[in-house]
């Protein structure tokens, strides 16, 4: 049995949040209890301070390597000024760094293929300045993978991608490329 916190639960929104959200969490608790509750009672207070405390540690260490939000979003806007030569080029010099043996496509659903340890990945990113992002591009890219016979697919999108485009992908199991996860691949 596979368990899955409640993605709006108080500890889920936690994790999300930068971790000195939840020692200050800890800290009201900590306070609280010193000056509301009697004094044989305080210690027991502070321990409602722990998961807290536990949490902070893990959004702490999850958040480690995460880019500063402002870098993230002059690497976006950057992105977004580029041609799709630049950009597609920028995209190729990255997964060269991570070990990726990159060829351009021309295939109508895939821009790249990436191939690292026998696997082999489409990658679609043409569209990455599009207004939004709908449901074909991800079929394309869904019939390339199945045509080319790569393992797997990723896309890229600067665009919000609609919701049937997400299921979509999720049933495909294409990659959706975060922001966050674009802005690192960038990082020089």
């Amino acid at each position: 049995m596979k368990l899955k916190m409640p993605e709006n639960s108080l500890f889920a929104i936690l994790l999300r949040a930068p971790w000195w959200v939840s020692l200050l969490v800890v800290a009201v608790i900590v306070l609280a209890s010193g000056a509301l509750l009697p004094a044989a009672y305080v210690p027991f207070g502070m321990m409602g301070a722990l998961p807290f405390f536990g949490i902070a540690l893990l959004a702490a260490w999850r958040q480690r390597h995460a880019p500063n939000p402002a870098r993230v979003a002059e690497l976006l806007g950057q992105a977004a000024a580029m041609s799709w030569r630049d950009f597609s080029a920028l995209i190729e010099a990255a997964f060269q760094r991570q070990g990726y043996v990159v060829t351009r496509l021309s295939h109508p659903g895939a821009d790249l293929q990436l191939l690292k340890d026998a696997r082999i990945t489409l990658l679609s990113c043409k569209r990455w300045k599009a207004a939004n992002t709908g449901v074909q591009p991800l079929q394309e890219l869904a019939s390339a993978q199945a045509t080319l016979g790569a393992s797997a697919s990723t896309f890229i999108s600067l665009a919000p991608v609609s919701d049937s485009a997400q299921r979509f992908a999720k049933a495909q199991g294409i990659h959706l490329m975060t922001l966050t996860e674009l802005a690192q691949l960038l990082m020089p």
